[in-house]
């Protein structure tokens, strides 16, 4: 089975329609070439065809990122496309991070920046779709593309993508090909070996940051941390902890968006919620220690969820949503610590950093402040 991320599949449709567009025949499936890969891969294809009287095509195709759990397994994908007369056929980068020759749209179902409205895509799905379809261009011509997902609203109401402020749909922000499945052990093998690759280059300075997901990811960097020193985890936090101490590692910051970190703060190393969750749970007990109003406290047992508890709380009491935060910050850190030193004596500072459904850097333990401040950057 092919298992391929989200942006992959999207490609492939917007590679088929264009070859249909330019007078191409039919294919049932399009090699795509990937950035710092030599080998392409093969990606099928359900139908492809000219509509509008020729003017424009579309190709549809289906997700299979061979995850039975993943959301995006199965979904239908249009692209379609439309060339149009150009004198020439710029690099320049515009604001959406495409060059001036390709006009992308994110149609139904794919998800935008409520900031902005801008199409919530990857560096590296933006990259893929340059370096796949600008072989195809015309001469004097620049191409419209627009990404349809018919199910994807529907779907993104079962994700987290609002609380990162991305909504309409789903996001496009994978940043490889293959699908790394966060909860398996391959996942945890290959986290390993790139904490040994930074830990061993003769530049690594002690210091690492801990990252779960494309938003963490993204964020992270758009925060300021160094590129070098992060490393994106997955799930499998508590052996990547032990073993960040075993390669001596003498500062070390998880950053992350507080509905996934609060499980440290309860003591919970594994993070995927089809393993474990209880964040309800964890919430309350750290209102509990904070002194929260019996009213707050119920408030929170009573939630369907981390986003919802937080939002009743910021509506009745703001005080306390940041008692309560700041207390996750600074379990983290504790718990953190706890955990490592059952495995092994380690001098190995652990700071934790949180940011919130709105993308906005909001809390940090006293390690974590620390960590930054070293940095020169600062927390808002």
């Amino acid at each position: 089975m092919n298992k391929y991320t989200l942006p992959v599949w999207i490609v492939a449709a917007a590679k088929s329609a264009t070859n249909i567009l330019i007078g191409n025949q039919f294919k049932d499936a399009e090699t795509i070439d990937l950035p710092n890969q030599e080998a392409p891969i093969t990606v099928p294809i359900c139908s492809s065809a000219l509509v509008d009287n020729g003017e424009r095509s579309l190709a549809v195709t289906h997700c299979q990122s061979g995850l039975p759990l993943d959301i995006t397994r199965g979904i239908e994908i249009w692209a379609y496309i439309q060339l149009i007369k150009s004198s020439f056929q710029s690099e320049k980068i515009v604001d959406n991070g495409f060059p001036d020759w390709l006009d992308f749209h994110a149609g139904f179902g794919v998800g935008k920046f409520e900031s902005s409205g801008q199409p919530c895509i990857s560096k590296f799905a933006r990259d893929l779709l340059c370096m796949n379809l600008y072989p195809l261009l015309p001469k004097g011509s620049s191409i419209k593309v627009e990404i349809v997902l018919p199910e994807g609203k529907d779907r993104a109401l079962k994700t987290s993508n609002e609380a990162f402020g991305v909504v309409d749909g789903l996001s496009l922000i994978g940043t490889q090909a293959e699908v790394q499945i966060s909860a398996s052990p391959d996942q945890l093998k290959n986290c390993k070996e790139t904490l040994h690759y930074k830990c061993s280059k003769s530049t690594f300075g002690g210091c690492l940051t801990f990252v779960i997901g494309e938003n963490g990811m993204d964020l992270a960097l758009k925060f300021g941390l160094p590129a070098d020193q992060i490393i994106k985890t997955g799930n499998w936090l508590g052996p990547l902890l032990v073993s960040a101490a075993e390669h001596d590692v003498k500062n070390l910051l998880l950053f992350g968006y507080h509905g996934k970190l609060v499980k440290l703060s309860g003591g919970v190393f594994h993070t995927h919620h089809h393993l474990a969750d209880g964040r309800l749970e964890i919430l309350t007990s750290l209102a509990v220690k904070e002194g929260i109003s019996f009213d707050l406290i119920e408030l929170i047992s009573k939630s369907t969820s981390v986003e919802n508890a937080l939002v009743a709380l910021e509506a009745s009491n703001s005080e306390a949503v940041v008692l309560i935060w700041e207390r996750m910050a600074k379990e983290i850190e504790i718990k953190s610590q706890n955990y490592v030193n059952r495995y092994l004596s380690s001098s190995m500072e652990i700071g934790s950093v949180l940011f919130d459904r709105k993308r906005q850097i909001r809390w940090a333990g006293s390690k974590g402040l620390k960590q930054i401040n070293s940095l020169g950057l600062i927390l808002k």
